[in-house]
């Protein structure tokens, strides 16, 4: 489902924009301008030289949408939750190759593509305090994974066993590590929706696997007496991720958008309740993506006091108002259901989170500098 058709009023105001938008990558900080609309993805300069680029992704559809940059089948990063009428950025890092930028009217899909083409090479950068944060934040990324295996693996033996109410309790717990480093594990594309896709996200001539089919057998079904295969899978799933991931080699520039995805994540589908619908265990994510936000900020931090101190005092105060909102809904060693929410408190931690996750889109601009 490529699309490279441009409309004709549209691409003479593209093509301006183009002129002044090509960016050499190094130092020059002109954006790439794409219009996203429900059935077009244009972007305006897609023959690029290998460095640091920013799109500037306006949304002239009707429905909200996101947009990707692939190498192949591995996401190099994302924007997410464009809504009709706005625009958001979106800073990578490129390195001589083929890549493809893709709009994805209504957030799901294959969505609408055009080849971008990146010849040359970067120069190389060498900011030590940005290389021990790739570093630090690798080590996290290991860590996390080490423990989202060793949850799964118990969950898929409760399952297996027939241990509904074991199973249920170890399910958000499970999730945690997931949630924490999901930008990561969303680099490979093609096993994220086998490990959490929601069933309307499931594409046609798929299947409906991994942590939500399990969570609908849990709570909605109520039967698991053949959910065997699916966390046998799911927990295949899982290695293959984990392995992937541990290998992968981060640049700081996926720090900074992968701590926006997760408060995307949140403003998308935690405070709406679409992500555990049937367990409502939504604000256990919500405190995981928060967690993992900030681990890729607290691996920036040495960086980021040196570039914009006042972002970085800014982004400290956000974050702790996040947690004290998200505290007074512990409920044990947990948190609330969301049903248990009324529509005044999913409002106050929406604002919050908002308002943090404005701080944090800027962090890769100054990361960029």
């Amino acid at each position: 489902m490529r699309s490279h058709r441009l409309i004709a009023a549209v691409a003479v105001g593209l093509l301006a924009l183009a002129s002044c938008s090509s960016s050499d990558g190094n130092g020059d900080d002109r954006k790439i301008a794409v219009s996203a609309t429900d059935d077009s993805c244009d972007i305006a300069d897609t023959d690029l030289k290998a460095g640091t680029h920013t799109f500037a992704v306006t949304n002239d559809g009707e429905e909200v949408t996101e947009f990707y940059v692939y190498s192949g089948n591995k996401v190099v990063s994302e924007v997410e939750n464009i809504a009709p009428g706005t625009t958001r950025d979106l800073t990578v890092e490129l390195t001589s190759g083929d890549y493809e930028g893709a709009c994805k009217p209504g957030m799901k899909g294959y969505g609408i593509r055009s080849d971008i083409k990146v010849t040359g090479k970067a120069k190389a950068k060498t900011d030590p305090k940005l290389v021990e944060a790739t570093t630090e934040y690798e080590k996290y990324i290991a860590t996390e994974a080490d423990e989202l295996v060793g949850a799964t693996e118990k969950f898929v033996r409760l399952v297996k066993a027939g241990k509904a109410e074991q199973a249920k309790r170890l399910y958000p717990r499970a999730r945690t590590h997931w949630e924490r480093i999901e930008p990561v594990a969303e680099i490979f594309g093609d096993l994220d929706p086998k490990i959490d896709a929601r069933a309307n996200d499931v594409e046609p001539g798929t299947k409906f696997t991994g942590f939500h089919k399990l969570e609908k057998d849990l709570w909605k079904t109520k039967d698991i007496s053949s959910s065997g295969p699916v966390v046998d899978q799911l927990l295949a799933d899982v290695r293959t991720i984990v392995k992937r991931a541990k290998n992968e080699e981060l640049q700081p520039l996926q720090l900074a958008n992968g701590s926006k995805a997760l408060l995307d994540e949140v403003a998308t589908t935690k405070i709406t309740g679409e992500e555990d619908r049937y367990s409502h265990t939504d604000l256990w994510d919500f405190a995981a993506n928060v967690e993992g936000s900030e681990a890729a900020i607290d691996a920036l931090r040495p960086a980021l006091k040196e570039r914009d101190p006042e972002l970085l005092t800014k982004l400290d105060r956000q974050f702790a108002k996040v947690e004290k909102t998200l505290a007074e809904h512990r409920a044990g060693d947990g948190y609330e259901l969301h049903t248990e929410l009324t529509r005044a408190e999913l409002k106050e931690m929406s604002n919050a989170i908002n308002a943090l996750s404005e701080s944090v889109s800027q962090v890769a601009v100054a990361i960029a500098k």
